[in-house]
């Protein structure tokens, strides 16, 4: 009776074991098939919700799982922005307090998409929006939505990280005379360019000087050669709150005459942050927090941009001041290009061709010195404009976007 007993118990464990068992791998497997459908839909919601900037400008920036397509529901107009994204499903807890122009947000599901609500603080509207790829150190897909505000107090773009506090000094003007040393630059007749930018250079520090409204600095002071990047960093280094490079254009039609005013391309800038973002210290370089640099990334990009924008405003602001003086321009006179002397990313700067010294009567101005002084003048007056109204809205006879 024992022996039986035993064999029954030992059928019985051998059942039990194998149920459990079974149970297991079923167990195994729905929880396999769970973290499957849990994991394709993480791939296919908005991750989280980041802002960058200001009450001037705001960037919000959705990390996503993939790729989609974004519709305006409501531009801003109302109080609020929202947006609409096809194919993508909302994150959990993304609702909150905003930063800058915005004031709280929501990520929702609704008729089959995802809406992405933002109530503004103040009067805005979208600038730009536009999807960014992995890349770059960022494993996601970024869907960026650029606020930009409305009403005059949104008129003077955002001020770069490095200059949050108000100053108490004059504006700092960095004055590059082009070329030097080595590098004679083009030639004219009668003068090489290096010798004509360095008279310029110094005749217009002296009338800014006059004004008693502004610190000058010259990046070179003889007949030297400084690299491009010393140039640029010169008036990082001073904290420069503008950056003026003189040169004379050059070319083989000795009929072709006028001054232009370069300012940073759209490639350019790309090549800036490129660039910039080489070294190790590019965040502290920029006062930026350093603990995300995906998020450093965007505010550098935010800087960036209030530059370009501050060296366009002042471009038009020059050239509308020297269409009305005796100093012709070029038809096309406000280009833009990436040209080294243009690439801080913190400092509003412009190239100014005062003429080409390779016609006669541009080269009699630029070697004449009561000519040439009259001409810095009117480009001393120009900066005073510039500071005095610095989102006065001006337009230029002549101005093509884009170009040299």
């Amino acid at each position: 009776m024992y022996g039986r007993w035993r064999d029954n118990l030992a059928r019985w464990g051998v059942r039990e074991w194998a149920m459990t068992g079974l149970a297991l791998v079923v167990i195994c497997a729905v929880v396999l098939t769970a973290g499957r459908g849990l994991a394709f839909g993480s791939d296919s919601e908005i991750k989280a919700v980041r802002f960058g900037g200001d009450a001037q400008r705001t960037r919000i920036v959705l990390d996503l799982g993939k790729n989609t397509r974004g519709q305006v529901i409501e531009d801003g107009s109302t109080g609020r922005v929202v947006v609409s994204m096809s194919g993508i499903t909302p994150g959990r807890g993304l609702d909150g307090n905003g930063s800058g122009l915005v004031r709280s947000y929501e990520v929702s599901a609704t008729g089959g998409a995802t809406r992405v609500r933002l109530d503004l603080a103040r009067g805005a509207e979208i600038e730009r929006r536009f999807l960014l790829p992995p890349g770059d150190g960022a494993q996601n897909y970024r869907y960026v939505i650029d606020l930009k505000a409305t009403g005059a107090a949104a008129l003077i773009p955002a001020a770069p990280p490095r200059r949050e506090q108000a100053r108490a000094e004059k504006p700092l003007i960095v004055i590059d005379a082009g070329h030097g040393g080595r590098d004679p630059g083009a030639q004219g007749v009668h003068a090489q360019e290096k010798a004509v930018t360095l008279s310029a250079a110094r005749e217009l520090k002296a009338a800014l000087e006059r004004t008693g409204r502004y610190r000058v600095r010259l990046t070179r002071d003889g007949d030297v050669y400084v690299v491009h990047g010393r140039r640029v960093q010169i008036a990082r280094d001073a904290g420069a709150d503008l950056f003026i490079s003189l040169h004379a254009d050059a070319g083989t039609d000795p009929a072709l005459r006028g001054a232009s005013v370069y300012t940073l391309s759209e490639q350019g800038a790309g090549r800036a942050v490129r660039e910039f973002t080489r070294g190790d210290d590019w965040q502290r370089d920029l006062r930026l927090p350093g603990r995300d640099p995906s998020v450093d990334r965007i505010l550098l990009d935010m800087t960036q941009r209030a530059t370009q924008n501050r060296s366009a405003q002042f471009a038009r602001v020059l050239l509308t001041h020297l269409e009305g003086g005796d100093h012709p321009l070029l038809r096309r006179s406000h280009r833009d290009a990436g040209l080294a002397v243009l690439l801080a990313p913190d400092v509003p700067a412009i190239l100014f061709e005062m003429g080409f010294i390779t016609n006669p009567e541009d080269e009699r101005v630029l070697t004449d010195e009561r000519a040439r002084r009259r001409l810095m003048r009117s480009v001393a007056e120009g900066i005073d404009r510039y500071f005095r109204e610095p989102s006065a809205p001006v337009m230029v006879a002549g101005e093509v976007a884009g170009g040299g």
